[in-house]
């Protein structure tokens, strides 16, 4: 799994949910970014090709299908430069673009694997990730053992789980083959507990919201809400930040602007900051911040060069945070 975690201290995927398009549950409830431009989406993922980035993280659901094709057909030939992770465990249904419910069986899992295959148009996954994070430990067991057994056969290289919680997560960290875990943290969330998991069972953090759902990019100051097809405008109950009208939380606004000084020190962008802050807090955090054009792409593939934030910024931080 080097080309995921290798041996840097700034380790950067790019996560490919925000390039799925529009997609919804049954009740009409967005859970995409809204409008894409796929021939956008496609110059993008080649200038982080371009830029260094070797990790792409995406999964079956994102657009009921769509960003595992989009992100197949953008790497075509140099598919063997990089790393691919996908999810499994969510139904949905490609033609009406909408998650229909969820399957953690065994069973499952093969035929999600078979059909993630086909439409990335590749013959494995490099990390294959459980995307239900509650799934009970016995079951997780069962699914973990399955995952050996996809080791074996060449479909997948290593795989992870994507779930917060730690004594979840090390069931699958007991894997021979269990190479990471994914968890929400951001310099406004911090996940210690994941954190020192990834220290202890020797997995690489992918770091899903490192820019806390946008909100550490500056560009919701003006409390707008997203346009309508975005899951922040109709945020669920897991999404915190925005209101239920769906702009930015004043109140997590004003930690950002806090912030602003301590992030964009030594010539960084907000954005290049917040991923800095992720790469210091610890050396195994593998950040895969969204994107939807080059300028994106280009901005936080630039936040590689700068590094992790020094010890004084992360003091500062901490400072300010309170915590």
């Amino acid at each position: 799994m080097e080309k995921i975690y290798g041996h840097s201290d700034r380790v950067l995927g790019f996560g490919c949910w925000a390039i799925a398009g529009e997609w919804w549950d049954t009740a009409g409830q967005p859970l995409g970014w809204g409008k894409t431009d796929d021939e956008e989406s496609v110059r993008a993922i080649h200038r982080a090709l371009d830029l260094g980035v070797t990790f792409f993280d995406t999964a079956d659901v994102y657009g009921a299908g769509h960003s595992e094709r989009l992100l197949g057909r953008a790497l075509g030939r140099r598919r063997a430069d990089v790393a691919v992770a996908t999810k499994w465990g969510n139904l949905f249904d490609e033609r009406t673009r909408t998650l229909t419910g969820a399957d953690p069986t065994p069973e499952y899992a093969r035929r999600a694997l078979t059909a993630s295959l086909a439409r990335l148009g590749t013959d494995h996954v490099d990390l294959y990730q459980l995307h239900l994070g509650d799934v009970a430990p016995h079951r997780a067991a069962e699914l973990r053992d399955l995952c050996e057994e996809f080791v074996k056969e060449g479909l997948v290289r290593a795989y992870g789980w994507s779930t917060d919680d730690p004594q979840r997560a090390a069931v699958f960290a007991a894997g021979a083959h269990c190479a990471a875990v994914q968890y929400r943290a951001n310099v406004l969330q911090d996940a210690p507990e994941m954190h020192a998991l990834c220290e202890t069972a020797d997995l690489a953090g992918i770091i899903r919201s490192p820019l806390a759902m946008g909100l550490l990019t500056g560009k919701h100051g003006d409390g707008r809400a997203p346009a309508a097809g975005d899951i922040r405008s109709a945020p669920p109950a897991w999404l915190p930040g925005f209101g239920d009208g769906g702009g930015a939380d004043p109140a997590w606004l004003a930690r950002v602007e806090a912030l602003r000084e301590v992030l964009t020190s030594g010539g960084r962008t907000l954005t290049q900051g917040a991923l800095a802050w992720l790469w210091a807090r610890s050396p195994r955090t593998v950040p895969i911040p969204g994107f939807r054009s080059v300028a994106q792409a280009e901005e936080n593939a630039g936040a590689m060069a700068k590094g992790p934030l020094g010890e004084a910024e992360m003091a500062e931080a901490e400072r300010i945070l309170g915590r």
